[in-house]
């Protein structure tokens, strides 16, 4: 493995070096842009291998056995083990990998809902894949003036166990007042509606303000609190809710990167098939001093602050 972290990830020649025009119109109107080849396929080869790696090396002697649970439910976790994960790598359990007595029903290695949460920064092969000259590009393009990475994670959609996840806006879990997450999701296994492919409620983003957030409680461990009047972004002009929204299928090749607006509702589908569905994906918020991002959020910064993604 040690020979593969030495050589960095590069983008696919195939992907051009900016956006298009017709590209931030898109991504302008939709709130999600799908750009194919984003990475090689070596690159995806090497991350892969170095999430099967930590996948098979983790220790099940000291650990908590943390379950991640997906939607706005008061069952959510908060433990310390999660809580801390800011600035460690560690590992998440599918809610239905344990049987009704809390045994593990498979092998560890199938069992991991998600790896998170500073993967961008302790492991070279999913650093030197997040802080690309595209992804600088387009956080320039997108209107970012300095871009904070703030988590990465490997989601693994484990086959007939990964969960689904229910519509939701990622600025909940990453909020900043005013809005400001954009996550950037890459797929390492081609993902398709057998395996739980994301869809998307395309233009929510100018119809959903942010009406809640996840937040550290008090008293211990997370929840949920309601945000006052909702929250848009700078220099959004909102359009009238929908009463139901339609949600279009995300079928992607790995490789292929999306890019997801903080307030746009997407959402996936339990994976019932036999093949896994591996993406690795990261946020960025506006770390510009008229965005806040406060004490209340689960996340908080390492001592070093959020990492940033360019400097000039």
């Amino acid at each position: 493995m040690a020979p593969a972290l030495m050589s960095p990830p590069l983008e696919s020649a195939n992907t051009p070096a900016q956006l298009t025009s017709s590209q931030l119109k898109e991504w302008q109107e939709d709130g999600y842009l799908i750009i194919p080849n984003a990475l090689s396929p070596s690159t995806v080869q090497v991350l892969l291998q170095e999430t099967h790696d930590m996948l098979a090396s983790f220790p099940l002697e000291d650990h908590p056995m943390t379950k991640f649970s997906t939607g706005e439910s008061t069952s959510h976790i908060g433990d310390d083990y999660f809580l801390t994960s800011g600035d460690k790598i560690r590992f998440f359990f599918e809610e239905d990998a344990f049987s009704p007595s809390g045994e593990l029903t498979r092998p560890k290695k199938h069992a991991i809902n998600k790896i998170g949460h500073y993967l961008h920064e302790l492991s070279p092969a999913f650093k030197s894949a997040t802080f690309t000259p595209l992804h600088r590009q387009i956080a320039h393009a997108i209107g970012f003036h300095d871009p904070r990475v703030l988590q990465s994670m490997v989601i693994c959609k484990q086959p007939e166990i990964g969960g689904a996840v229910p519509p939701h806006q990622d600025s909940t879990f990453l909020y900043t007042n005013p809005p400001s997450a954009v996550g950037f999701w890459i797929a390492l296994e081609d993902a398709t509606v057998d395996n739980g492919c994301l869809s998307f409620a395309k233009g929510s983003h100018k119809r959903a303000p942010v009406t809640s957030r996840f937040i550290r409680k008090p008293e211990g461990g997370t929840g949920f609190e309601d945000v006052k009047d909702g929250q848009w972004p700078h220099h959004t002009e909102p359009e009238a809710p929908q009463e139901n929204e339609t949600y279009e299928l995300g079928e992607v090749k790995a490789g292929t990167l999306i890019l997801i607006h903080g307030n746009l509702l997407h959402k996936s589908e339990k994976n019932l098939s036999g093949k896994s569905r591996f993406i690795y994906t990261f946020h960025m918020i506006e770390g510009h001093a008229d965005h806040q991002y406060d004490g209340r959020n689960w996340l908080q910064p390492p001592e070093d602050g959020f990492s940033r993604l360019f400097t000039t």
